[in-house]
């Protein structure tokens, strides 16, 4: 197998010159396993110094790899590039978990607790109108302590709200179950009603989760999941 003589070494030298690469460049390129500008173009030269005069190598096959091998780099410079903005996205995702923590957000689900006001806040999504809409509340117990008859409703999303709760219920801390209903004609159907629960702790869990949200009462929850947010503040 051919090598690369001192004639050659020099024209190579000379090229890697214009093009800008300096020796420098080659030492640190060899540090590396992968394969550098300068020795994609060491092996080019050698390629056309040994290539058969009466065969030489086709202009579009030449073309072809010095594409290849700028679309190899500019891929490499990409990658780069999305990593940093991972890292800018994980720093982003921090700062957004901390705001959530005192807050309260709305997830689908059954139990509720009064909030800093003494109150409870809900939402029902109902699919169709309903000739009759309403709830109830019960503790622990079963015991109901409060019911709402909002009525007839379109389809669409209704608010509703307990604001007089009893001061005993409110110091005890405990939660309270909420069981929703409506008649779409054909009798009473039990609805999944969401409420607003405080946020205890949050994290800036993965790319593929992103920001995860400790709820009281519901466990872990997806940031991007929720559907209202409330701030402590209101």
């Amino acid at each position: 197998m051919s090598t690369i003589d001192s004639t050659s070494q020099t024209q190579i030298d000379s090229i890697l010159k214009k093009l800008g690469v300096s020796q420098d460049d080659e030492t640190q390129q060899k540090k590396s396993d992968s394969l550098g500008q300068s020795d994609f173009l060491k092996l080019m030269t050698t390629q056309l110094q040994n290539q058969d005069p009466f065969a030489p190598m086709d202009n579009t096959a030449m073309v072809e790899q010095m594409a290849q091998f700028s679309q190899v780099t500019g891929i490499t410079e990409m990658s780069q590039t999305l990593k940093g903005i991972a890292e800018q996205l994980a720093e982003f995702r921090i700062a957004t978990a901390s705001n959530m923590l005192g807050n309260s957000v709305m997830v689908p689900g059954n139990y509720a607790r009064p909030d800093d006001r003494g109150e409870v806040h809900g939402m029902l999504d109902l699919p169709r109108s309903s000739a009759s809409t309403s709830l109830t509340f019960s503790d622990g117990n079963g015991q109901m302590l409060h019911s709402i008859n909002l009525g007839a409703r379109p389809a669409g999303l209704v608010g509703f709200s307990w604001e007089d709760i009893p001061d005993e219920i409110v110091s005890s801390g405990n939660v309270v179950r909420i069981e929703a209903y409506a008649d779409f004609g054909e009798g009473k159907q039990a609805l999944t009603p969401s409420i607003f629960a405080e946020v205890l702790a949050a994290s800036k869990g993965d790319a593929l989760t992103g920001v995860m949200l400790d709820v009281r009462d519901y466990g872990e929850v997806r940031a991007a999941d929720v559907t209202k947010f409330r701030s402590a503040k209101n």
